[in-house]
């Protein structure tokens, strides 16, 4: 079984925020893979799918960004999921946005989110960086990251988190290469 991750806060009044793209990414493969419904487990949002040959489960930790690692931990103990089976689906302010890249391991760069998963996991995880850019002043990034993404946003963000959802089976498969690639080209074709 596989475990993907979408980082982000609970609650409607971070629904649309930078720092819920994770969230939002989880949303469109729950409905492109026709997922359980969510339901509260592991001290978040949880739900079964199958993307190709592969069981997955798909959760929202509910334990807000900074505690993420619990609710992860949880699941992975429960289901005795190995780190190396957990993607995290997360925004990256180092990225443009509508911009993504995959990699497996490496540092927290600052967000707690995957601060929190390594602390409780281990840092071998791999990690699906979803651009969401930089307002320019490390002063503003804690307002930028927990404001509302802009009306001019929506389009890009739909699309991202489409390319996510309709490559999710090479991700489920382990090809991150071809993921990335095919979400990079699905990206292009919607014009971003």
């Amino acid at each position: 079984m596989l475990l993907i991750v979408g980082l982000g806060n609970p609650g409607k009044g971070y629904a649309g925020n930078r720092h819920n793209i994770g969230f939002m990414a989880l949303d469109a493969i729950a409905r492109a893979f026709d997922a359980a419904p969510f339901r509260k487990k592991f001290q978040g949002e949880a739900s079964e799918a199958r993307i190709g040959p592969e069981r997955v489960l798909l959760l929202k930790p509910e334990t807000y960004m900074n505690e993420s690692g619990r609710a992860v931990a949880e699941a992975a103990r429960f289901h005795k999921i190995p780190v190396e089976d957990i993607v995290v689906l997360h925004d990256e302010l180092d990225l443009a946005p509508g911009k993504l890249r995959i990699k497996r391991g490496g540092g927290d760069a600052g967000h707690n989110g995957l601060r929190s998963i390594t602390a409780h996991m281990g840092g071998a995880y791999r990690r699906v960086r979803l651009g969401i850019g930089h307002p320019g002043d490390k002063a503003l990034v804690h307002s930028f990251v927990l404001s509302d993404f802009a009306k001019a946003d929506k389009a890009w963000v739909e699309a991202l988190c489409d390319a996510v959802a309709k490559n999710a089976e090479a991700l489920a498969k382990g090809d991150d290469s071809l993921f990335q690639t095919r979400a990079h080209e699905a990206m292009q074709k919607a014009g971003f």
